[in-house]
């Protein structure tokens, strides 16, 4: 029976897969990847498990041809944007890249794809600007405009999307839209797999939206100045409170909940047919262990976390701060 549609298959119905022993009638993988792949998707875990699956498997599943092709290009995209040295063309409907290597000196690169020829700059990757730097070639109108050549008569613009909703990845500069709504602002491109803040547009870890940058996961912009270093103070003059509080409540809970759940754990998993002093025996056994563990557990995670949480405030938020 396959685990996605719940229908009994032959057992040649049932591919095998090179990351994981998992298995799913055809059917269902290949619109599984359909999906995947119309959504731009280059890593597509196995749909039991984030196991990903490997591209020899993909190209083997997906029967149409042009998806296999677009599938193909999304590697190729995903492997070039993780190349420092490559720029993409920016002229519309052109998705070239350019492989440049010690242009830092002679930044005017040409795009090699036949019938565009555009020329732009390896620093800023906008249109080439000889006479200005690249700081005045930037964009710096709050909307993008997307508009149609035939169009240019009129000089009407077709399309006019808020900056807020339309933003480029910083690392391939592929356009993202989401919806301004004040959803996750952890955004992850589908082209080069880069994981950026919708607020700053920065390349993150997963501790950036607990720095005190001012960018929050949830909401439509960052904390304003003044609120950001309100939050700084009280971080670094309630510091020794909380953290105190926090170590006082983990000490208690450490010491009593751990024998605690350990009995009640060590008594699940016996077996029924045990006699009672079997029972209590393994019961007892394992309380005391873990009233001697415990202590140590309690000692390592104070003595690590309370350190930690003190140079994160005294080290990171008051650099932050004077900055």
């Amino acid at each position: 029976e396959c685990p996605l549609c719940l229908l009994p298959q032959p057992p040649a119905a049932f591919p095998s897969l090179a990351s994981c022993s998992h298995r799913s009638c055809r059917a269902c993988l290949q619109q599984y990847l359909r999906i995947a792949v119309s959504e731009s998707r280059v890593r597509v875990p196995c749909p039991q498990c984030p196991a990903a699956l490997q591209p020899a498997d993909v190209r083997r599943l997906l029967p149409e041809p042009a998806l296999r092709d677009c599938y193909e290009e999304f590697l190729l995209r995903r492997l070039l944007a993780a190349d420092p040295g490559t720029r993409w063309c920016p002229a519309p409907d052109c998705s070239y890249a350019v492989i440049a290597y010690g242009c830092a000196e002679c930044p005017r690169l040409t795009c090699g794809r036949e019938g565009c020829g555009t020329e732009f700059c390896y620093h800023c990757r906008q249109p080439w600007h000889p006479d200005a730097p690249c700081a005045a070639a930037l964009p710096s109108s709050p909307s993008v405009r997307l508009v149609d050549p035939e169009d240019s008569a009129n000089g009407e613009t077709l399309l006019q999307a808020e900056a807020e909703d339309i933003k480029v990845c910083p690392r391939c500069s592929a356009f993202i839209m989401k919806v301004n709504d004040g959803s996750c602002n952890r955004m992850n491109c589908t082209v080069c797999g880069c994981l950026f803040c919708w607020l700053c547009l920065q390349e993150i870890s997963d501790v950036h939206f607990l720095s005190p940058s001012g960018c929050t996961f949830w909401g439509k912009r960052p904390w304003s100045r003044t609120r950001k270093i309100l939050w700084q103070l009280g971080m670094v003059l309630g510091a020794p409170m909380v953290i105190s509080l926090v170590a006082g409540i983990a000490v208690p809970v450490i010491i009593i909940g751990l024998p605690i759940y350990t009995g009640r754990k060590v008594l699940a998993l016996e077996s029924p047919c045990s006699s009672g002093c079997q029972q209590c025996f393994s019961v007892t056994s394992g309380v005391l262990l873990s009233l001697f563990v415990s202590p140590i557990i309690t000692a390592v995670t104070v003595g690590i976390g309370v350190p930690l949480m003190l140079t994160y405030v005294y080290g990171v938020v008051v650099l932050s701060l004077c900055r």
